[in-house]
C-alpha cells in the first residue's frame, strides 16, 4: 500500500533531455506540445515527417534513449505522439543525427541510396530512423538480422510509391558496408547526468505537467487532483489532443515511476507493472505463452509497442483492444490502487460499458497479474483485420480449456470487436464446460457463440462477417488443439511456416 506521508513537489520551468548528443533545456513550451512539432516549428529540424499525426504512417519515427537501471535501451518510437515533456531525462535523436562530420553517408542512408529504397523520399526519413535503431542493435551483438526481424522492424513504416524490396534490401545491404561507432558509453554517461532525484513538475500558465517518481507520489497526486489525465505511452491519449483537440488539462505521466515497471514471478502469477511497455510485457508474457507471440508481433507497429503499456491497454478499456481477450481467457487480474489501499479484479470485471471501467476517480491501475501455465491448458488467440500488420482488429479470439480425463473441465472464451466491451462468452463456455473436446461439442459451441454476441456492422466489418469470423477462430482453435491429428499452425494460418 502507498505510504501517506510526503513532502510538497518543487515546481521546474525546465525540462531537460539530450538532442543528437546535445544536452538542452527547453521552457515555455505547453505541455501538451509534440515533439514532432517542436522539432519542426521550434528548432527547425525538418527531417522528421508529419503524416498522419496518429501513429500509423512512421514518418516521424524518431529514436529514444533511455536508462533502464543502468543498462541503456533504444528504441524508436512516434514522434507525433510524444509530448515533449516526456524527454525528460532522456535522449532523442533524430535523422539529422546520422550526418557524418565529413558530409558523407551513414551506413543505413547509403545503403537506402545504393538500394534505390527512396522515390518521393517523403517516408524515407522515418524508415531510416527505423533502421538505424536496428543496425545499432545488431551491430552490438555482432551480427546480421533475419529478414523477419528487418521486416518487423519496419512494420511501423508506410511507403506508398517506392515498394519494400530495395528498402528490405538496404536493411541487408548496410551492414555490408564501413561500421560507423556509436558511443553508448557516453550516452549513458549523459543520461546520469540527467537523472532527477525528485519527481518532475512542470509549470506551464494554467496547467502542470507532474512526473512522479514513485507509486506514493502517483497516488497522492492522483488524489489531489482527479481530473488530471493520466498518461502512460501516450498512444491513445496522444491522440485525443492530435485528432480529437481535446483539453487534457493538467498531466500525470506515469512512465518514471519505478514500482510500475517491474516485472517478476511471484505465487504462481506473471507480475507486470502498468508502466512496462507493450512489446517488454508481450516478451515476457511469450516466454510462458509462446501462443501470444503471434497477437504481439502484430500488436500495432514496434514504435508503438515501444511507447505503449500493457496498463494503458487495459485502462484503456477498448472493445477492440488487442490485449485484453488474450488475458481475460488466461484469467488475468487487474491490481489497482489508490493512496490508501490496493484491491484486485479478475480483468473482466473491469469493464462495466463502452470506454467506461469499475475504477473508482482516484483509482491507478498498478499491475496486471496472469496465472503461469498449467499443464493441461490448452490456450491460442487469434486476430483478424484487413492488413497483417499495424492495423485495428475486426474480431480478436482468445480460447482456453483444460482438459482431464478426456473431457473439458474449465473452458474461458473471450472476444474483442464483438461486443462494447472485451467480454467473455458465457453460452459458449457452458457448451465446452465437461464435454469430451470432440467435433460434435465444436458444433454446439459454435451455435451457442451465436447467442452471445450482437455484433455491430463498422468499417471494419459487418456484423455477419464478424460472427462467422468468430465461429470460424473457434473451429481453427479445435483443429489446433483436437486429441487426435491436431493440425499444425502452417495448416490453418498462411502466415505460418512449417
Amino acid at each position: 500500500m502507498p505510504s501517506t506521508t510526503h513532502k510538497p513537489l518543487a515546481a521546474s520551468d525546465s525540462i531537460h533531455f539530450a538532442l543528437n548528443g546535445e544536452v538542452r533545456a527547453v521552457r515555455d513550451i505547453n505541455p501538451t506540445k509534440m515533439v514532432l512539432n517542436f522539432l519542426r516549428e521550434d528548432l527547425g529540424k525538418t527531417g522528421t515527417k508529419e503524416g498522419c499525426a496518429e501513429g500509423d504512417c512512421g514518418a516521424c519515427t524518431v529514436v529514444i534513449g533511455e536508462l533502464n537501471g543502468d543498462q541503456l535501451e533504444l528504441k524508436t518510437v512516434n514522434a507525433c505522439l510524444q509530448f515533449v515533456p516526456t524527454l525528460d531525462g532522456k535522449a532523442l535523436f533524430t535523422v539529422e543525427h546520422l550526418r557524418q562530420p565529413d558530409g558523407s553517408l551513414h551506413p543505413v542512408q547509403a545503403a537506402m541510396v545504393g538500394s534505390h529504397g527512396s522515390q518521393c523520399g517523403f517516408c524515407t526519413p522515418g524508415i531510416v530512423m527505423s533502421l538505424w535503431a536496428l543496425y545499432l542493435e545488431h551491430v552490438r551483438q555482432g551480427s546480421h538480422p533475419t529478414q523477419t526481424q528487418i521486416r518487423t522492424a519496419l512494420s511501423g513504416n508506410l511507403c506508398r510509391c517506392t515498394g519494400y524490396r530495395p528498402i528490405l534490401e538496404a536493411g541487408e545491404k548496410m551492414f555490408d558496408l564501413p561500421k560507423v561507432a556509436f558511443d553508448r558509453e557516453a550516452l549513458c554517461a549523459t543520461l546520469k547526468s540527467l537523472r532527477r532525484r525528485e519527481a518532475l513538475v512542470y509549470a506551464y500558465p494554467d496547467q502542470r505537467f507532474y512526473a512522479p517518481r514513485s507509486l506514493a507520489e502517483l497516488t497522492r497526486l492522483h488524489a489531489a487532483h482527479p481530473h488530471a489525465t493520466i498518461l502512460a505511452g501516450g498512444t491513445d491519449v496522444g491522440v485525443w489532443v492530435t485528432k480529437q483537440f481535446r483539453a487534457l488539462g493538467d498531466i500525470v505521466f506515469i512512465g518514471q515511476v519505478a514500482e510500475l515497471k517491474a516485472i517478476r514471478e511471484e505465487a504462481g502469477v506473471l507480475y507486470i507493472g502498468a508502466g512496462v511497455s507493450l512489446g517488454d510485457s508481450y516478451a515476457e508474457l511469450a516466454k510462458h505463452y509462446p501462443q501470444l507471440t503471434g497477437i504481439w508481433e502484430r500488436f500495432a507497429s514496434v514504435p508503438i509497442r515501444n511507447a505503449g503499456t500493457l496498463g494503458g491497454n487495459v485502462a484503456n478499456g477498448s472493445p477492440i483492444g488487442d490485449s485484453m481477450p488474450g488475458l481475460i481467457a488466461l484469467g488475468a487480474r487487474v491490481v489497482l490502487c489508490n493512496s490508501e489501499r490496493s484491491r484486485v479484479l479478475p480483468l473482466e470485471d473491469l469493464y462495466v460499458a463502452y470506454m467506461q471501467t469499475a475504477m473508482q476517480p482516484d483509482e491507478v491501475v498498478e499491475a496486471v497479474e496472469v496465472p503461469l501455465p498449467s499443464p493441461s491448458l490448452q490456450f491460442r488467440t487469434y486476430k483478424v483485420s484487413k492488413r497483417y500488420d499495424s492495423d485495428i482488429s475486426a474480431v480478436c479470439a482468445a480460447f482456453a480449456i483444460k482438459i482431464d480425463r478426456g473431457k473439458i473441465v474449465e473452458a474461458r472464451v473471450a472476444f474483442g470487436g464483438m461486443a462494447a466491451t472485451p467480454k467473455r462468452a458465457s453460452q459458449t463456455e457452458a457448451a465446452l464446460a465437461g464435454q469430451p473436446w470432440t467435433e460434435t461439442t465444436l458444433r454446439g459451441a459454435s451455435a451457442a457463440l451465436a447467442t452471445d454476441y450482437t455484433p455491430l456492422t463498422d468499417v471494419r466489418a459487418s456484423a455477419e462477417y464478424r460472427m462467422k469470423a468468430a465461429q470460424n477462430l473457434l473451429e481453427r482453435f479445435y483443429l489446433e488443439t483436437r486429441p487426435g491429428n491436431p493440425l499444425p499452425a502452417a495448416s490453418v494460418s498462411v502466415f505460418a511456416t512449417a
